[in-house]
Parts: C-alpha cells; sequence; structure tokens
C-alpha cells in the first residue's frame, strides 16, 4: 500500500537577514518543496526578520548545529568578504551551499571554495538569480532560435544613481575596494548572464569612469567602460555605473526588483547576422521576408513573449531539487568563478591601462 504521507521538504537555513536575505527567506517559504528551518545572524535586528517569519534565529552557524536539528542546504546571505569562510563551514558541516554573488571577492579564495565543494560531495551553487528571469529566460530561447541568425556583437548597460543611504552602516562595506562597488556588486551579475547567452569572455580591456565621491571615505571605483571578446568570436561593449541618472539597468528594464521603477528601457543590444534582439523592451529587428536586406530597407520589430516567473522562486524551487538529486545545478560554484575571475580581470586592466586576457 502506498504511504499517505506528504513527500518531505528540504529544510533550508537563511545565513544573515541584511537587504537579500529576507527576499531568499519568503522565496523558501512560499516553495511547497521547501520549508525555512531558521535563521542565523548576530545582529540584533534579525530578531525582526525572525518574528516576521515566525523561525528560530540562532546567532552563529555553530549554535545552529548544536541546537539541531541541521538543515538540509542554507542560503549564505551576508557580506561579500565573509561568502568563503561561512560557506565551507557550512559545506564541512554536511549541508548544501547557495552562496549570493560573488562567490568570494578573490579568485584564490574562490578556488578554494569550490574545491572544499568536491571535496566534500555536498553541492556548491552560486545565487546568479538572473539565469531564472523570465526576460533571460526569453533571450536565451530567441538565441537558441537563431531569431538574429549568428551572434556578432553585444551594446550592454548597467548605469543608474545609488543614494547616498545606499554606502552607509550597516551596509557601508558598499563603498570600500576590494569588497564593494559596482564590479564585484553588479557587474558580476552581468557578466555571467553574458557568459551564459554567449559564452566564455576571453579578453578585457576598461578604462574608469569620473569619481564623484572620493574624498568621502568612497574608495571603490564607480564605474567603467569596458571591451569585451568571447571565445566564439563575439566582441561588445559595456558601460557600467553606479553614480549617473539613467533607466538602462537590468531590475529597471526589466522590472524584477520592486523597489526600482520599471523603465521598459534595453539594457543589452544583441547585434546578429540576421537581426538585433533588444533586451529590455524585448523585440527582434529584422528585415521582413522577401525584403532585401539593405540599409535603404525598413526593419520589422517582433516582439518577444516574457513570461511571468518569479526569478528568487524558481531559484529556490531549483536549488531543493538539486539537493534531491532531481536536477543538475543551473549555477555552479565554478560558474560562479568564472565570472568573478572576469570582474577581476576588469579590475586589472582598468588599474594598467592594457587588455587582460582570461
Amino acid at each position: 500500500m502506498a504511504s499517505s504521507e506528504p513527500p518531505k521538504t528540504t529544510s533550508i537555513a537563511i545565513i544573515g537577514t541584511g537587504v537579500i536575505g529576507p527576499r531568499h527567506a519568503q522565496s523558501v517559504v512560499n516553495c511547497t518543496a521547501t520549508t525555512l528551518l531558521c535563521l542565523v545572524d548576530p545582529n540584533p535586528s534579525a530578531i525582526q526578520a525572525a518574528n516576521k517569519f515566525q523561525t528560530p534565529l540562532h546567532s552563529s552557524i555553530e549554535d545552529m548545529i548544536q541546537a539541531g536539528p541541521r538543515p538540509d542546504a542554507a542560503i549564505v546571505c551576508t557580506p561579500n568578504k565573509t561568502h568563503v569562510a561561512i560557506s565551507q563551514t557550512l559545506l564541512k558541516a554536511g549541508i548544501h551551499v547557495l552562496v549570493e554573488k560573488p562567490l568570494s571577492t578573490t579568485v584564490p579564495s574562490g578556488r578554494e571554495l569550490v574545491s572544499t565543494a568536491k571535496l566534500t560531495g555536498k553541492h556548491l551553487l552560486v545565487g546568479h538569480h538572473r539565469r531564472f528571469n523570465p526576460y533571460v529566460t526569453a533571450t536565451k530561447q530567441a538565441l537558441l532560435a537563431h531569431q538574429i541568425g549568428t551572434p556578432i556583437a553585444i551594446s550592454g548597460l548597467w548605469a543608474t544613481y545609488k543614494p547616498r543611504e545606499y554606502f552607509q552602516p550597516p551596509t557601508e562595506w558598499h563603498a570600500q575596494a576590494g569588497d564593494g562597488g559596482p564590479i564585484l556588486i553588479n557587474l558580476i551579475h552581468e557578466v555571467d548572464l553574458l557568459q551564459y547567452l554567449l559564452g566564455p569572455i576571453t579578453r578585457v580591456h576598461a578604462e574608469q569612469t569620473l569619481s564623484q565621491r572620493r574624498g568621502r571615505g568612497h574608495t571603490a571605483e564607480e564605474g567603467a567602460a569596458i571591451l569585451l571578446r568571447f571565445a566564439s568570436g563575439v566582441v561588445g561593449t559595456f558601460i557600467l555605473s553606479d553614480a549617473v541618472p539613467s533607466p538602462h539597468t537590468f531590475e529597471q528594464g526589466t522590472g524584477e526588483n520592486p523597489l526600482f521603477p520599471q523603465s521598459g528601457r534595453d539594457f543589452y543590444r544583441i547585434f546578429g547576422s540576421e537581426g538585433t534582439l533588444s533586451v529590455g523592451d524585448m523585440r527582434v529587428w529584422r528585415y521582413g521576408e522577401g525584403v532585401e536586406k539593405s540599409w535603404r530597407s525598413g526593419l520589422e520589430g517582433v516582439e518577444v513573449a516574457v513570461g511571468g516567473e518569479v526569478p528568487f522562486d524558481e531559484q529556490v524551487a531549483h536549488f531543493a531539487r538539486v539537493v534531491r538529486g532531481a536536477e543538475e545545478p543551473r549555477c555552479t560554484g565554478e560558474d560562479g568563478l568564472s565570472a568573478l575571475v572576469v570582474c577581476e580581470a576588469v579590475k586589472r586592466a582598468m588599474d594598467s591601462g592594457v587588455a587582460v586576457d582570461i
């Protein structure tokens, strides 16, 4: 006789209750395949989050393990410089890990974390949740369907204005070189998506933007103009800035984050042999059937359909399936490390003034 007991859910702990931790916690609660086991954060303000989700709060991973029960998996949502040490502690305790991007703040420590995951036999996923965004899914499908022919070049934008409070306690690390700055916080998302869509990046060159915050304890970069080359031969440019008023960001173009007004403006333009895909306003521009392929001919703008999936919810459900062995990770530790390698190369190119091969 078949058991009438409901299937076991994947128990998940959220490590860190700052900006992104509660979003992950809500997705865990929303998912029928997962259970929010507890929160871990020594900050007194974490009590509010624990009360909101009506779940136990521990001051450290060690306290969580000692108190029991041990979670099947954990999502690490702490400041960037703590990702490696916290994730290693969890992996060594036999807990699967989804760590927020960036995987680490340095390539050597990122490699060390990937090695730890292999040694423990536990899954290490990186929270590049935009791989689950419906705009990205639609873009990936359009490219696979050769709607623009062979990709030739890409022009990307991430430009907006971060207010003063973004750099104030408890997130003052946003302003510190080596931990904060838009390269590690924002560009790393874009690099992951560009490689997800177009394959590995093999060379970068970068020029730093004018600084507007220096002299106020702000040591991180504020942006850059970046030149990219991909293994496929695709070339691209990318403008990055967190200090200019602009509607051209992934968040504003897609409306992914409800905290930011949706602009519907494009943030990527992918140019191909048969047309151009504008991502954000989601249109493929190409010549109509029987129309001469010439700059004298008019182009048709065909809308690309976009689904309604919620990226964080999709990512958590995927994480649970990976833990159960029902699915392969969509964004592995190696994928996260690859994005970090490119971002570090961008920083080196920016400092040296010469192109960096990857």
